[in-house]
């Protein structure tokens, strides 16, 4: 994370007594990413956080591979994924490396019996549709349309949806998710040509400190295994914490498209970065204002990525046919751009109105049984025309 929070109750110095009003201690957790030598939190609980009753049986939620090497452009219906009442069991798993999941969810309900923890990856859960609170031992985000939610590894939350009709784009990395280092300054600080700053990140509020003892169920996914802890006290029992490592909000309506008088490539839409893939937002903007100008984008090879788009809302100016909530995979080394006529409708266009969002993997993405159940099986002949 760029900056620096704290929120709640906390001492004035690291590693000292730190007393309830009862005169009991409070029981003092640091939170630490890459051993001690990356971001942090130290969080304050009512009670020790290694109070485990029991653990369950675990569970496999490995992906079920159907394409293991792919080397065609497809498509894919995310709309058509199945809703699901409870929260995990609608995450369905559709690309896949050893880097990454990206996964779809048409959850029903709210997270009520149990709390959820993804020990092994970071977590970046767009709302595409739907609204209602993350709930995590941090605080509470209110979420709506067009959110990424960043939920670091080790934090325990539950999603409360304010209806049933939700769909959510999820995406699972197995190294931490960062701002691209071009948009930050030296000490962190979202420079100035960033398309996003400080002020659109909405970190944690509303800390809720539940001071209870009992049989709480959280959920803890690691290596494609979840198990089931049962903890004797509450997982959200922080009176207070401060840090870098914390969940947050950054909506995709706040990201400023950066323009300019010919065609701008992708890296001026990022969102976020990791050592093994990259995401992107793109959003409304203006078109490019050379009078000579073709706002569609060149056709183009990805010689050591496989990209992949996830279509929101409006008409996506390069594609012909698209749908809300599809899924496009070009696959590294083959050559991709506009579909027929596509060309031709930008040339004079001022703007456009599309939202999507990209990831683009240095691995190549394996496809899923699941996935391949949502698939269009001609968009890799999309471009004959006719």
């Amino acid at each position: 994370m760029p900056h620096y929070q704290t929120l709640g109750q906390i001492p004035r110095k690291r590693h000292v007594v730190f007393r309830k009003p009862d005169g009991g201690l409070y029981a003092e957790q640091l939170v630490s990413t890459e051993g001690f030598s990356d971001t942090y939190s130290l969080v304050y609980h009512c009670h020790p956080p290694t109070m485990v009753d029991r653990i369950g049986e675990s569970c496999c939620v490995a992906p079920e591979i159907a394409v293991d090497q792919n080397m065609q452009h497809r498509s894919f219906k995310g709309m058509e994924v199945p809703a699901a009442d409870d929260y995990l069991e609608s995450r369905i798993p559709v690309l896949v490396n050893s880097d990454l999941h990206i996964s779809l969810a048409a959850p029903r309900k709210s997270m009520k019996d149990y709390f959820f923890k993804n020990s092994g990856a970071d977590e970046m859960i767009f709302v595409h549709r739907g609204e209602g609170v993350l709930r995590t031992m941090y605080g509470n985000i209110p979420f709506s349309y067009g959110d990424h939610l960043v939920i670091p590894r080790g934090v325990i939350y539950q999603m409360e949806f304010k209806g049933t009709d939700n769909r959510l784009f999820i995406v699972e990395s197995f190294t931490p998710l960062r701002f691209p280092k071009r948009y930050m300054n030296k000490v962190g600080q979202l420079m100035e040509h960033s398309p996003f700053c400080e002020r659109d990140i909405r970190p944690p509020a509303g800390l809720e400190t539940h001071d209870e003892k009992g049989d709480f169920l959280v959920k803890i996914k690691r290596s494609d295994r979840i198990w089931p802890y049962h903890f004797a006290s509450h997982p959200y029992d922080l009176i207070g914490w401060d840090g870098y490592h914390y969940p947050f909000a950054l909506s995709i309506h706040d990201f400023e498209p950066i323009t300019g008088r010919l065609h701008q490539p992708p890296p001026v839409h990022q969102t976020f970065e990791t050592p093994t893939f990259v995401m992107c937002a793109f959003v409304p903007r203006l078109y490019d204002y050379h009078p000579d100008s073709i706002p569609a984008p060149y056709h183009h090879s990805n010689v050591d990525s496989d990209e992949v788009l996830y279509y929101v809302d409006g008409d996506f100016m390069s594609r012909n046919n698209i749908e809300q909530g599809m899924i496009t995979l070009h696959p590294t080394g083959i050559p991709h751009g506009p579909h027929p006529g596509a060309v031709e409708r930008s040339i004079g266009a001022k703007g456009t109105e599309e939202l999507a969002v990209m990831v683009d993997t240095f691995k190549p993405l394996k496809i899923t049984k699941q996935a391949m159940a949502l698939e269009n099986p001609d968009y890799y002949r999309s471009w004959l025309g006719g």
